[in-house]
């Protein structure tokens, strides 16, 4: 199972920063997180950015069970 962190929106939506998923790459991962927390956290992860093991990859790169996946919303703010 690969470890999942999620992050600001993300972590909201699912009601917990991590868990942990079955899946051979990082789409399937993804889906089985959007089948567990549903719809707003489906709607969120379209305006996230995805990293494994500390590299942004697209959602077909493979993981394994030692991988860390982590969802990062986009972070606004600033100075006034």
């Amino acid at each position: 199972m690969a470890r999942i962190r999620l992050f600001a929106s993300a972590r909201e939506a699912a009601g917990t920063s991590a868990d942990a998923f079955d899946g051979a790459t990082v789409a399937e991962v993804l889906a089985a997180a959007t089948q567990r927390y549903g719809d707003e956290f489906a709607r969120v992860l379209t305006t996230c950015r995805v990293w494994v093991n500390g590299d942004e990859v697209p959602v077909d790169s493979p993981v394994g069970s030692n991988d860390e996946v982590a969802v990062l919303p986009p972070v606004s703010g600033g100075c006034a």
